[in-house]
């Protein structure tokens, strides 16, 4: 039932005196936050909905890594036709399954539609002469491959259907290929800076400005999933892909980066120690996580620089083990305290936002 056929019989239910004419809106809201929340329940990993991802990401995978084999047989205007094609059944099967109430399945299709708009743009490009002076670009696959700034066109493209699909289903799923894109438009907007300078890319400064804008690029998509994070109100977890991506973004730009000096090892561990209690605060463990691998990896490589060649060096490593695990067992102790506290340091709107997440 639409929104405005929900509204009309509970318009018709005031009229009949069952209930206040301004209790129709507050209501109206919860039932749509309670089907959001019914939704995001049925999307648990039940042996049907593991059936579910993994024929959506087979289907997922044929109609975009495997399809150009259609290219070297038949050529571009037939993958044009063939995605196209592909986009209209998909969309079709989500509508349907979506107004069935299989959100699991019409998630997927509506995801398997935004997967599909890079290759149909790609091969419309190509039917229209725009990779024709390209000398390393010669099939899609190279999409996951090869950095090139002229796939920041595709990948435009790619974020105005999601926005789109994602305006039309809200199912959380379909945020995983806007955070993939996002991720791979953070490597190909580098080219395109280098595109009118006289210096590569691949140079050593080249190197840098990558890995600087990368980091930059890593943390406006946190900022953007934070945004999203806080201001969700439907109890679907619309961040998760976007922090992942971020967090690689980010924190793999930043771990290639190199850290020099004795100081610059130090930031990189108090960077990574602050992704820890962010994840505290966020209540979200893939912080820690990768905090976790970056203070246990500059902790090896202090112990490996200071005490290279000597028993203290396995000494102090069995030493932070055991260490580690103590700080784990007492973490797991008191989480839920230091959890609390953290947030208190927070605006009251903030933790209201937090709490109203979950």
């Amino acid at each position: 039932m639409s929104k405005m056929c929900k509204r009309k019989a509970l318009m018709d239910a005031a009229d009949l005196g069952l209930l206040h004419y301004g209790q129709v809106d507050p209501l109206l809201h919860y039932l749509e936050e309670r089907l959001a929340q019914h939704k995001a329940a049925n999307a648990r990993f039940t042996g049907g909905n593991v059936l579910y991802y993994l024929g959506g990401m087979l289907a997922i995978g044929a109609c975009t890594l495997f399809s150009t084999l259609a290219v070297e047989k038949w050529g571009m205007p037939v993958l044009l036709d063939m995605s196209l094609v592909y986009i209209l059944c998909t969309i079709t099967l989500a509508i349907w399954l979506d107004t069935r109430g299989l959100g699991v399945p019409a998630g997927i299709f509506s995801t398997l539609t935004i997967a599909l708009v890079p290759l149909a743009t790609f091969s419309l490009q190509n039917v229209m002469g725009f990779w024709a002076d390209s000398s390393t670009v010669s099939h899609y696959r190279d999409f996951h491959a090869l950095i090139d700034w002229r796939w920041i066109v595709m990948e435009l493209v790619t974020l105005l259907a999601g926005c789109l699909m994602l305006w039309r289903f809200r199912y959380s799923f379909l945020v995983m290929p806007i955070a993939v894109t996002l991720f791979y438009m953070g490597m190909d907007i580098v080219p395109a800076l280098f595109m009118h300078s006289g210096s590569s890319m691949f140079s050593v400064d080249g190197w840098a400005v990558r890995q600087q804008v990368a980091m930059i690029f890593g943390l406006l998509m946190l900022g953007l999933a934070f945004v999203v994070d806080v201001r969700s109100r439907s109890g679907v977890d619309y961040a998760f892909w976007l922090y992942l991506f971020g967090l690689l973004t980010f924190w793999g730009s930043l771990s290639t980066m190199g850290n020099g000096d004795l100081a610059g090892k130090f930031a990189y561990l108090a960077i990574n120690a602050l992704l820890i209690i962010l994840g505290a605060i966020l209540s979200r463990r893939m912080f820690a996580v990768f905090g976790g691998i970056g203070v246990a990896m500059m902790l090896g490589q202090l112990s490996w620089t200071i005490f290279k060649d000597s028993f203290m060096f396995v000494a102090l490593l069995t030493l932070l083990g055991f260490a580690l695990i103590a700080v784990g067992l007492w973490w797991s102790k008191h989480e839920h305290r230091i959890c609390s506290r953290l947030r208190s340091l927070l605006p009251e709107s903030m933790q209201l936002m937090l709490l109203a997440r979950g």
